[in-house]
């Protein structure tokens, strides 16, 4: 079972910046895919990055220029770059993996409990 520790939430004002972290542990074969959905009062949980083990990257297009994922795979770390932030940034963020626990098991999604990202206008 894959455990996720987020890092790095808290309250900015527009124009600033936050970095958010999340680190992997337990039983850890491999991690095809990291990233970060959020998700606003009211609104459905979105896609904000991802990033597969190849190092190729997606973003959801309200962020892109703005945010930039990366990760260390030795350290089964994801980071969260978030520059120009915008009120309408504000969620919870959550950090997922896709992976597999052993060589013979499928791989699994997991969820780390999210970190709260306020920013004020």
């Amino acid at each position: 079972q894959v455990q996720l520790g987020e890092s790095g939430g808290g309250l900015v004002q527009a124009g600033g910046s936050l970095r958010l972290s999340c680190v992997a542990s337990g039983s850890i074969f491999s991690i095809d895919a990291m990233g970060w959905y959020r998700q606003a009062p009211g609104k459905q949980r979105e896609l904000v990055a991802s990033i597969a083990n190849n190092g190729s990257t997606n973003y959801a297009d309200s962020v892109k220029g703005r945010f930039t994922i990366s990760r260390d795979n030795a350290k089964n770390t994801v980071h969260l770059q978030m520059n120009t932030l915008k009120p309408e940034d504000t969620a919870v963020y959550y950090c997922y993996t896709f992976g597999s626990a052993t060589r013979w098991e499928r791989s699994l999604l997991s969820w780390g409990e999210g970190t709260q990202v306020t920013v004020s206008s």
